[in-house]
């Protein structure tokens, strides 16, 4: 008896770790919807317009820089060089006023790669010594944190010299 009790509150506790959310799951996705809400509230349309939301999704995909959220755009199919074709999965579902979450879940059912997309931590600048990184690491800070490319940035100093300034600007 004691045994049949001892394996059901196993099983339970193991049913109650395993429910638990990941609050990275579709980080990606939700700010990208919730961002893309903001855009057409700020232009003065109605949400429920699908083709205002269509076309701010577009113009949100073709503008940005990040390389998550592009990989986000090519899913759902607003990037020019998409196969797929999910737009109107995330727009029909926001005209009818659903959550950012709520339209993530619905694309996590069509195309699960959706929510697999994360984030990467941002690196702690006051820790790390920028002379001893690699420009690969150095680019990857000024696109990832500042969204910048460096234009014009030809040697490591160039780099580590804008990333100063940007890191100024922000704790301004």
């Amino acid at each position: 008896m004691r045994a049949v009790l001892l394996i059901v509150v196993v099983a339970l506790l193991g049913m109650a770790s395993a429910a638990k959310k990941n609050p990275k799951e579709c980080e990606v996705c939700k700010k990208v919807v919730s961002r893309v809400v903001d855009t057409v509230k700020e232009q003065g349309k109605d949400v429920t317009d699908v083709d205002a939301t269509e076309a701010a999704l577009w113009k949100l995909c073709r503008e940005t820089k990040n390389h998550k959220e592009g990989r986000f755009c090519y899913y759902v199919g607003a990037a020019d060089d998409a196969a797929t074709g999910l737009v109107r999965e995330v727009t029909q579902p926001l005209s009818r006023f659903l959550p950012a979450d709520a339209v993530c879940n619905k694309l996590k059912k069509k195309d699960s790669q959706i929510c697999e997309l994360e984030y990467d931590e941002p690196v702690d600048l006051s820790k790390i010594d920028l002379e001893k990184q690699r420009v690969k690491v150095l680019k990857k800070i000024l696109s990832d944190q500042f969204n910048d490319a460096c234009k014009g940035c030809l040697e490591k100093s160039d780099y580590i010299k804008r990333i100063r300034e940007l890191s100024a600007k922000q704790e301004l």
